[in-house]
């Protein structure tokens, strides 16, 4: 029997909220009630409802500027708005901005029902397309309504040739929905290749993404075409894109424009046919405000931003991914599992997570490893967890701590000289100052301690 769908009503008035309550749960809804926008926001990000009804006039957030916060991170849910201050300006207004319906109160039992059953129809549509969208979008588990709005919006634009930029933070799955992004392409049956900016010391980068020709340098003993290359005719992910050196960031930008790379080494450039997908865990738009990363190229990345939200963030996801890597690694592991204890799964769902869905499943492995009964303890998990926050650190968080120690050494060794320090760096002054207030570093205190 399929469930009644959820209604969400919003309305400062609590006499006109239970009315509208007691109408909808008479056709069959089941409404839930929120006396304010803010409240509604909030009942939202718990669970997502069918549609949503809202008064335009109410205290604090009203109707419209609800509906605007609902559009910008659930753009598929139906908003009808009451109003006893209806005009035709307003509903124009309202309905160029994308509200689905558009009500003036005292609201008529049957033609609200009427609007309700239209977009409870749209709203289900839509739902079966994201339903749809877990078998195209492949390897992804979720019953987030964040995520959900992610994936639908993935299944939108993987079809097309635009360019995509994945933002998130370490661990949350940036490679997983790139590569799900491909195999919901045109271009599933073409190459996918991945490569990390930030794993590769930048002198290489540039012959592994254009590649080169025997001789073209110290080493180069054979012809490398290169990933830009090896991917023709399907996607190429730049993962970690903010890592990438900004010279670099000036020859990626000529390639995306003339569609033609040049192999270090050759006089001749070579057409290329791909789907760019780009990610990061840091923040572009900062980066581009500090000069560390081109604007035009970030412009000619970012033409659709998808952001993965942290795993803090869709809680509601944490047992059907630790219950699905259980699965997973039980069987490669060899042992018969049953699960997880009720208090286990509790722990699992109320950690921190600093290492997102990574570090979940490393947690997972760790517990699956060691367990010796059907369903793992919470004694196991805690232990795991325990483990995992102790040798967990960031890439962020580790880069930070070699740049500041590697700045420290550096002002050590030169006695506060900026202008050695800078030398031995291979920075200019203006960027190597930059470094030091990122750091909080003050050249003088090391003038003074070498005294």
């Amino acid at each position: 029997m399929t469930a009644p769908a959820r209604i969400l009503i919003v309305d400062d008035d609590p006499d006109l909220l239970r009315l509208l309550a007691i109408r909808l749960e008479g056709a069959g809804y089941h409404p839930i009630a929120a006396e304010s926008a803010e409240k509604a926001l909030g009942l939202l990000a718990v669970e997502r409802p069918a549609v949503v009804i809202t008064d335009i006039r109410m205290g604090g957030m009203d109707g419209l500027a609800l509906f605007d916060a609902v559009h910008q991170s659930y753009p598929s849910l139906p908003v009808i708005i009451l109003t006893a201050h209806g005009t035709i300006p307003d509903a124009v207004a309202a309905t160029q901005r994308g509200v689905f319906g558009f009500l003036t109160k005292p609201v008529d039992s049957k033609h609200l029902l009427d609007e309700v059953s239209r977009a409870v129809r749209v709203s289900s549509h839509a739902a079966a397309e994201r339903h749809d969208e877990m078998g195209v979008l492949t390897g992804i588990a979720t019953r987030s309504s964040r995520m959900q709005e992610l994936l639908a919006k993935a299944r939108l634009v993987a079809p097309t040739e635009a360019s995509v930029l994945i933002l998130g933070e370490s661990g949350t799955g940036k490679e997983l929905l790139a590569r799900a992004i491909h195999q919901a392409s045109s271009r599933r049956d073409k190459p996918f290749v991945a490569i990390n900016c930030a794993a590769i010391p930048a002198e290489l980068l540039e012959s592994e993404l254009f590649g080169y020709l025997r001789g073209a340098f110290t080493g180069a003993t054979r012809d490398h075409d290169g990933l830009f290359a090896a991917a023709h005719g399907g996607t190429l992910l730049l993962d970690e894109i903010g890592d990438m050196p900004i010279a670099l960031q000036a020859k990626l930008l000529r390639v995306l424009q003339e569609r033609q790379v040049r192999p270090l080494g050759s006089t001749y450039a070579r057409e290329i046919d791909v789907r760019l997908v780009s990610a990061s865990h840091r923040d572009i738009e900062a980066a581009v405000a500090s000069d560390q990363f081109r604007e035009d190229l970030y412009y000619r990345l970012n033409v659709v931003t998808l952001r993965v939200p942290s795993l803090a963030e869709r809680r509601d996801d944490i047992a059907l991914l630790a219950n699905h890597f259980l699965r997973e690694l039980a069987a490669q592991y060899g042992r018969k599992l049953n699960g997880f204890a009720p208090d286990a799964l509790a722990s699992l769902v109320a950690a921190d997570w600093p290492g997102n869905v990574r570090q979940l499943r490393n947690v997972v492995e760790q517990a699956v490893a060691l367990a010796t009964t059907a369903l793992v303890p919470a004694s196991l998990v805690d232990e795991a967890i325990s483990h995992q926050s102790k040798q967990f650190t960031s890439l962020e968080e580790a880069r930070r701590r070699f740049e500041h120690d590697y700045l420290v050494q550096l002002l050590k060794i030169t006695a506060g000289n900026v202008t050695r320090a800078s030398r031995l760096a291979r920075r200019n002054r203006t960027e190597f100052y930059k470094l030091l207030q990122r750091h909080k570093l003050e050249p003088a205190a090391f003038k003074a301690h070498a005294r």
